[in-house]
């Protein structure tokens, strides 16, 4: 059976005293909450807070972190290694996010390049798949979130997603307050696993394929009722403890 994992991406936020108050409030209220993976990717530069304060949280929070490198070391000025991760204690990876894909120009061939390196070093790839408004407008939904992990099984083999995690995100529900419906979710969802199953079942009744965008204390009930939702990426709402917790909750709550 699929566990779930709700992960918060913290992206460009934070300082020293909210790092601090967030994952202290975020322990305190995950108290008791069992059945559900909870993990937070802070900016890189937290890291090494954030693993001393998880360390003493009595709950389990996993660890996270927001991007990688393909290169383990060298000239490479600004870039981040997955060794350089590992020494900090991050185990759950995200790459792919559109943002990165967008700002940064990232391909489908270099996500998948990360994806490879991450799962070579032991590490928890959190590939973030989805379309632009205008793609989903079009109808091309599937068709774009099938391109991307196309880019992993058809180099790596469908059995590289064993053990890593998919996010859903369509692009026009990031930070946006808008959200897919429930059932337009798991609509999606549904597709992206019967995609996955046309390469092998197994796989496909395996991988967690979390969804991602706006997504809230007040939705996540409805969404994780969802056969084929297996928790959620969460961006602004991770920002605070009490509704992230909230989320993870309702995540374990969902597979009771």
């Amino acid at each position: 059976m699929r566990h779930p994992l709700v992960m918060g991406n913290w992206k460009l936020n934070g300082n020293k005293a909210m790092v601090s108050d967030l994952i202290k409030g975020l322990d305190n209220a995950l108290a008791g909450v069992e059945g559900v993976d909870v993990a937070i990717a802070p900016p890189v530069m937290y890291l090494d807070l954030a693993q001393q304060l998880l360390g003493k949280a009595q709950n389990k929070i996993v660890l996270g972190a927001q991007n990688v490198d393909v290169n383990a070391s060298g000239a490479f000025t600004g870039d981040i290694s997955p060794e350089m991760l590992k020494d900090f204690g991050a185990t759950h990876i995200i790459i792919g996010h559109s943002e990165r894909r967008e700002y940064h120009k990232e391909s489908d061939e270099f996500v998948a390049q990360k994806f490879a390196f991450l799962k070579e070093q032991g590490l928890t790839p959190v590939l973030c798949i989805g379309e632009s408004e205008a793609q989903n407008e079009a109808g091309e939904t599937v068709e774009v979130c099938a391109r991307q992990l196309d880019a992993v099984i058809k180099t790596q083999g469908v059995e590289a997603l064993l053990g890593a995690v998919i996010a859903y995100e369509p692009i026009w529900a990031i930070g946006t307050g808008k959200a897919a419906t429930a059932e337009q979710a798991q609509e999606i969802h549904a597709a992206i696993r019967a995609h996955i199953a046309s390469f092998s079942q197994n796989v496909a009744e395996q991988v967690v394929i979390q969804y991602g965008g706006s997504v809230k204390a007040g939705n996540a009930a409805e969404l994780f009722a969802m056969p084929d939702i297996d928790g959620a990426l969460v961006g602004g709402a991770a920002l605070d403890a009490e509704g992230f917790a909230a989320i993870a909750k309702a995540a374990a709550d969902a597979k009771k």
